[in-house]
């Protein structure tokens, strides 16, 4: 009788298992070896040591806390401007994982993709509201493509960039299932689904090592006391999702309109960084808090979130800040940054609510929690990554349903409003 299914290539399995778990140690390595270089610098210009920029600009005299973003905006620019002059005659190869992925080949410009690192670090070590998970995830998937150029045939190098991606996120974010997820939804098309199980075993083994070389697994964000949820507080998580569904597109218009100011002003690269950085001190002279990436300013808000107006201050400043880092084309992410804003839209939501019918702290974290995923939704437009990646970084597991159905909602009403997502963007303008 002939057979209908065969049976898999056992040996095939156990190499690619291999391949996906070296791939999986060497992105939490260079994870880990960026976030020290981070704090290497952050230690050397501003003597901090406590690896949060808010506690280090609030340390600063004010004439400091106004130049240093910018100082960080020049060095980057020259940096990036330098290296455009020294190869300008070179053809153009891809210096993001996202490109690498959409080429023929799947092969970075490794230097063009160190220099990009090196400028990423001077910006977020000198406080611009940019996020660091930009080039955390470059580097584990440069990491992956040069073990695979080496050690693979060269139809599996988008694999394993791929692979390499997925762990970087996982080591950056502790969230293995969502770093899979991004791949699978964002670059879908890209890679088979078939693929994915390399990219899951890549991105546990990065979190697993990252857990190691920390001491122990702990959660990315620790999480105030939510209430009990009951068909209200489900109803306000879907209405958090259609307000970010709206949110989305509009911050993305707002990069838009940031980036093409910056282009008009024609300045070289390392001015248009600084100005940048610029306006970022400038903020930080009203809010210490516009500084960094938000980690820190997320973390504080999920254990106790300020009241209306307070939030509301910060969190103006805080999208300036973005605005004007993204818009000046410092190298880093948006990721982060995305989830502040999310979390300060769905607090301030829960306030407004508050305002006319009782709602305590419980409920404005629950709903910043929902305004964390639904708008990293609405701006992805992988609504089940986003869903997944809240879970995942807080820990707060009970709260998935209401999620997944509020990222949905989100991500569809952005699509319908934008066609390209925030990461579908980018690949376009760099064709």
């Amino acid at each position: 009788m002939q057979r209908l299914h065969h049976y898999p290539d056992i040996k095939a399995m156990l190499r690619r298992l291999l391949i996906a778990t070296v791939i999986g140690v060497l992105a939490a390595l260079a994870v880990t070896l960026f976030r020290h270089a981070m704090y290497l610098l952050e230690w050397l210009l501003l003597s901090n040591d406590s690896g949060s920029l808010v506690n280090a600009a609030e340390g600063l005299a004010w004439w400091r806390r106004l130049l240093t973003p910018a100082l960080g905006g020049l060095a980057a620019g020259a940096l990036l401007w330098g290296w455009q002059r020294y190869t300008r005659q070179r053809p153009h190869a891809p210096t993001d994982y996202m490109e690498a992925l959409d080429s023929d080949e799947g092969k970075f410009d490794t230097g063009a993709s160190l220099v990009k690192s090196a400028a990423s670090l001077l910006v977020v070590a000198s406080g611009s509201a940019i996020g660091r998970e930009g080039a955390m995830i470059l580097l584990a998937a440069l990491a992956a493509s040069f073990f695979a150029q080496r050690f693979t045939p060269k139809d599996e190098w988008k694999l394993w960039i791929a692979c390499g991606a997925a762990a970087g996120m996982a080591s950056a974010y502790h969230a293995p299932l969502a770093g899979s997820l991004f791949i699978a939804e964002i670059l879908f098309g890209t890679l088979m689904l078939a693929s994915l199980g390399p990219v899951v075993i890549s991105a546990v083994v990065a979190l697993l090592t990252t857990q190691v070389m920390n001491g122990g697994a702990q959660l990315l964000y620790r999480v105030g006391e939510l209430p009990t949820l009951t068909a209200t507080h489900y109803a306000l998580m879907l209405a958090t999702g259609l307000v970010c569904g709206f949110g989305g597109p509009l911050l993305m218009g707002l990069m838009d309109i940031s980036h093409r100011a910056f282009l008009r002003l024609k300045l070289s690269p390392p001015f248009q960084l600084a100005l940048g950085g610029l306006v970022v001190g400038l903020l930080s002279l009203l809010t210490p808090a516009v500084w960094g990436n938000g980690y820190s300013v997320v973390q504080g808000f999920l254990i106790a979130p300020p009241v209306f107006a307070a939030i509301a201050g910060i969190f103006l400043c805080k999208l300036l800040a973005i605005l004007a880092s993204s818009g000046s084309g410092a190298p880093g992410g948006v990721f982060t940054p995305t989830l502040f804003i999310g979390l300060a839209v769905g607090i301030l939501f829960a306030d407004t609510w508050g305002f006319v019918f009782h709602a305590d702290r419980g409920m404005a974290i629950l709903l910043g929690i929902a305004g964390m995923a639904t708008l990293l939704a609405a701006t992805t437009h992988a609504p089940m990554m986003s869903t997944l990646m809240i879970c995942e970084m807080t820990g707060q597991y009970a709260l998935l349903p209401g999620l997944l159905i509020a990222c949905v909602i989100a991500s569809v009403l952005s699509r319908t409003l934008r066609q390209d997502s925030i990461y579908r963007q980018h690949v376009a303008e760099h064709r």
